[in-house]
């Protein structure tokens, strides 16, 4: 059977009465203990605050007059060819970037500039056999018995490096390679 909403209304004279009524003396050191209590409790469970750390000096980590700002990756010589290929990539990008993107000696005079060694390099053709734009440049340098390999151009729509064993014979790159007379 179900009721009338109305049947949980509280009787209007039994609120009254509860508001008029007022907690005896003992009932309200009860509530005053309880709360106290409450509040020791939430006191002593809360995790004690922290002191925070100092702040750091303003010149920690921060280079010196006499300590250069690191400039990015550099050649290292007693390296390999895994090691020098953030250079080598970096380099690449830089004239990738520029208005030489599509000329294999930008990509060698930049990689000369940045300490490779020039008789260590091959680069392909900037034009194809019939006189357009190659469709991409290779470029190579030799670094023991790995090559770092660079090849960019509109096919690539970017830079693209990596490491790989030399050839057999010598060199980086198969074919026909432009000679680095310059």
């Amino acid at each position: 059977m179900l009721r009338h909403p109305a049947a949980f209304a509280p009787d209007p004279g039994t609120v009254a009465a509860a508001v008029r009524r007022r907690p005896s003396g003992r009932r309200a050191a009860r509530a005053a203990l309880a709360l106290a209590a409450a509040l020791l409790l939430a006191t002593a469970c809360a995790p004690s605050p922290q002191p925070e750390p100092a702040p750091a000096s303003p010149t920690a980590g921060a280079p010196t007059a006499t300590e250069p700002e690191p400039a990015g990756p550099a050649l290292s010589p007693d390296g390999s060819a895994a090691d020098n290929l953030p250079l080598f990539t970096a380099v690449a990008q830089t004239v990738w970037a520029s208005p030489q993107s599509a000329e294999g000696r930008a990509y060698i005079d930049a990689l000369v500039a940045a300490g490779f060694d020039k008789a260590a390099m091959q680069v392909t053709e900037d034009t194809s056999t019939i006189g357009n734009a190659a469709e991409s440049l290779q470029f190579a340098v030799q670094w023991g018995e790995d090559c770092l390999l660079g090849q960019a151009g509109p096919v690539t729509g970017t830079v693209v490096t990596s490491v790989a064993p030399a050839l057999a014979g010598g060199g980086c790159l198969l074919g026909e390679t432009r000679p680095i007379d310059w």
